[in-house]
């Protein structure tokens, strides 16, 4: 699924969506953590949300980009929305039935979203349950820089009944190799770090957002995150379809990138009581 097709408009603007995580687990070996260079600089991060990617390399149709399509499996509606959406209606979001949401907070060690606070505490507001996520840019710093920064930008937790675990948004890079230049192993050992690092930091395992496509082919099916870290799994073409490695159902599937809500289209496995379940831990 490595194609390039057409692109939202909001993927417009963008061109000019998990070795075993448990701690203590035996991680396959990694390489060196690779250092940031000018060859791959994190210049445009208030295009990179999760699913920014997705729509280029997933297709169903000629117009994947604008698919939307309504979930043909039981949930809880909610979204994603990152500073691309801005200060969000949040009232409208809860009155239209949206009932969970992740906000994007970081990305790298250099990046936080301006309109977090509107985000994060609008949708808490308006009764949402909601969390925060960040956008890895795993060849600029290791997976616990990443989650150390995260952590202290907006992506912790807290036992409120409100509050989701964060989320790491790992997918392709947006600003070059899709792999950002990493082996499988070193790939596994980079998500292992940073699910680790949070883990030590909050107590709570981040949710991990990927695709399946993108999973196999950067991770070589090689990591098992399948009985720690809950799977928000992007796919645009009208099913949730295969899960990555070993994961055998995904809890948030990101199934159109447009829709009723601002930002990304979510819907949570489960009734409302399970979001609640996820957020209390």
């Amino acid at each position: 699924m490595i194609w390039h097709a057409p692109v939202s408009s909001r993927g417009l603007a963008a061109c000019a969506v998990l070795a075993c995580a448990a701690l203590g687990a035996t991680a396959i070996p990694a390489a060196a953590a690779p250092s940031h260079t000018a060859k791959n600089p994190i210049t445009h991060p208030e295009l990179d949300w999760a699913g920014s990617q997705t729509a280029k390399h997933q297709s169903a149709s000629a117009d994947a980009s604008h698919l939307t399509v309504t979930p043909n499996v039981a949930g809880t509606p909610g979204l994603d929305v990152s500073g691309y959406q801005g200060n969000v209606n949040w009232s409208s979001v809860a009155a239209n039935g949206g009932r969970f949401a992740y906000v994007k907070a970081t990305e790298s060690t250099t990046y936080t979203n301006p309109y977090f606070t509107q985000q994060y505490n609008g949708s808490y507001n308006a009764g949402l349950i909601r969390g925060s996520y960040h956008f890895a840019t795993p060849n600029t710093s290791s997976g616990a820089t990443q989650a150390d920064y995260f952590v202290a930008h907006g992506g912790g937790w807290s036992k409120d009944g409100k509050t989701l675990p964060g989320m790491l948004d790992i997918e392709w890079n947006p600003y070059g190799a899709s792999c950002y230049g990493l082996s499988a192993s070193g790939m596994v050992n980079w998500i292992l770090s940073f699910s680790n690092e949070y883990h030590a930091k909050t107590s709570r395992w981040p949710v991990i957002y990927t695709a399946t496509s993108w999973w196999s082919q950067c991770t070589g099916n090689t990591g098992d995150f399948s009985s720690t870290n809950p799977l928000a799994l992007a796919n645009y073409n009208g099913s949730p379809g295969t899960m990555p490695y070993k994961w055998p159902y995904q809890t948030i599937w990101q199934y159109a990138d447009s829709g009723i809500f601002p930002g990304d289209q979510d819907t949570f496995n489960g009734d409302f009581s399970r979001v609640q379940a996820l957020a209390n831990g």
